[in-house]
């Protein structure tokens, strides 16, 4: 992709054509997505990528045409937890990038798919920040998409703020752990979409418990309802509870999706429930 924010020795009033005829072509791009999801986080750790990854698998198993932006410049982790190889490459004329192909309809974009080396740093402040995510959207040939899931980094930093600015018909997800550091940063990014008028679809609680594999019971290794209590003191939805899951961790680290197929694990019955919901609301 063309760095074109970085272009040397242009006029002002040039740039700001190049500038006004990108921020067009954004919003003749967006409007191939019929809804924008953006999932975010008040901290790392909660599994927010994991939640972005089987959210758009699980929407496209169902049948949906899916486009998953991983905008986590700083630690993409999208191409890993879905086991994708390969690099982003240009389109036979080459004014655009492909993105990856997941599923016959699932389509993936991530800074990682871009760099050669995938333990390189990216180095980079916020107004290289902004005009990388802006071209994931203009210099990509995205096809057409029911969903758009974004995946943010944590925080209500850059790129939070740039989706918000740029897509401004972005709904948010937000994942939490029932701990209260991690609520109590949730409740940062409640703020946040208040403040840039970015509607919340709900909150997922994720780490809600561990499933004993002896006895059955249920470990609450943090505390209990505390997303459901968060929700409710919000006015917001809870879109659902899912337990830790030892399986889940290792098919992450394998980048595969197996579990799905599980329809008896408490994690799958939780997920698919989530899935439903988001479906429900979104349609």
């Amino acid at each position: 992709m063309a760095q074109q924010q970085h272009a040397r020795g242009e006029a002002p009033e040039d740039r700001r054509a190049m500038m006004e005829a990108q921020d067009a072509e954004i919003r003749e791009k967006l409007k191939g997505f019929k809804h924008k999801l953006l999932v975010m986080s008040g901290k790392g750790g909660v599994g927010k990528s994991t939640i972005a990854a089987y959210l758009s698998v699980a929407l496209a198993r169902k049948g949906f045409r899916v486009g998953l932006m991983d905008v986590d410049l700083h630690g993409p982790s999208i191409p890993r937890l879905l086991g994708l190889q390969g690099n982003i490459l240009s389109s036979p004329e080459g004014n655009k990038a492909i993105p990856l192909q997941y599923l016959p309809n699932m389509e993936v974009m991530s800074i990682e798919s871009l760099l050669g080396d995938k333990d390189a740093a990216t180095i980079w402040r916020g107004p290289l920040k902004i005009g990388v995510i802006k071209q994931f959207i203009a210099d990509i040939a995205w096809t057409n998409s029911d969903y758009l899931i974004i995946d943010s980094p944590p925080g209500t930093g850059d790129e939070p703020l740039t989706i918000a600015q740029v897509i401004p018909d972005t709904k948010a997800i937000i994942v939490t752990t029932p701990q209260e550091i991690s609520l109590a940063d949730v409740r940062k990014s409640i703020n946040f979409c208040r403040q840039v008028h970015m509607e919340i679809l709900g909150l997922i609680e994720n780490g809600s418990g561990l499933i004993c594999p002896h006895c059955g019971k249920t470990i609450d290794l943090y505390k209990t309802n505390g997303g459901m209590l968060t929700a409710k003191k919000a006015g917001l939805t809870l879109l659902g509870s899912l337990p830790l899951e030892p399986d889940i961790v290792l098919e992450g680290d394998n980048g595969t999706v197996e579990w799905m197929d599980k329809k008896d694990m408490p994690y799958t019955i939780g997920f698919t429930k989530i899935v439903n919901r988001v479906a429900e609301l979104t349609k």
